[in-house]
């Protein structure tokens, strides 16, 4: 396979920012629909797929998802073109018949186990929330991820049946570079990595 070359790695992981200011400019449903399509293509264990995406686009659902934001989340999600609630299922595995067509029983082991089909669903839907920014990177978007919120009441507004669970959110759209700051640090190999 072939590696990227350095725009690519760019784009991806060196030259992307986190971004809290947004121009005003909006994200096609389209965009949406092709940031999906890549995302959904990344592994996960036993091909199980759980998360869920809800995109908020503004207006009634904006306002909606306002009263479980942290105070210094309200104004870059509220301008944000898009919010998407990363979320994931607690019932995944009555998909595993199409995901796993070589092992129609799959979902079984979880049927009867709420605590570890949500531990695995959390795990693997975490998983599928990092693919969401590399892919959104990858159509041309800017992120600002986010812990900043009341899951509890984004849980109650947007999935009151209790199936779908909340993880983290993530803002969308075109940044405003002018508005970010000078790039934090990062670790070094050697500080965070060992070869045994």
């Amino acid at each position: 396979m072939a590696e990227l070359d350095q725009e690519g790695r760019a784009l991806l992981f060196t030259a992307a920012r986190t971004h809290k200011a947004w121009q005003e400019r909006a994200v096609s449903e389209e965009t949406l629909r092709e940031l999906y399509d890549l995302l959904r293509w990344g592994p996960t264990s036993m091909n199980t797929c759980p998360a869920r995406f809800v995109f908020i686009t503004g207006g009634e659902a904006k306002e909606k998802l306002r009263p479980a934001l942290a105070e210094g989340n309200v104004e870059k999600t509220m301008t944000a073109p898009v919010t998407a609630i990363v979320a994931y299922d607690l019932r995944f595995f009555e998909a595993l018949g199409k995901l796993v067509p070589h092992n129609p029983e799959a979902g079984k082991r979880w049927a009867d186990k709420p605590e570890a089909a949500e531990s695995f669903a959390v795990m693997n839907g975490t998983l599928q929330g990092a693919y969401f920014m590399l892919a959104a990177r990858a159509v041309g978007l800017d992120c600002g991820p986010m812990a900043g919120f009341s899951k509890a009441k984004v849980d109650e507004a947007f999935f009151p049946e209790g199936r779908w669970k909340s993880n983290f959110l993530c803002n969308l759209g075109y940044g405003d570079a002018q508005e970010l700051h000078p790039r934090a640090p990062r670790l070094d190999f050697d500080e965070a990595c060992e070869i045994l």
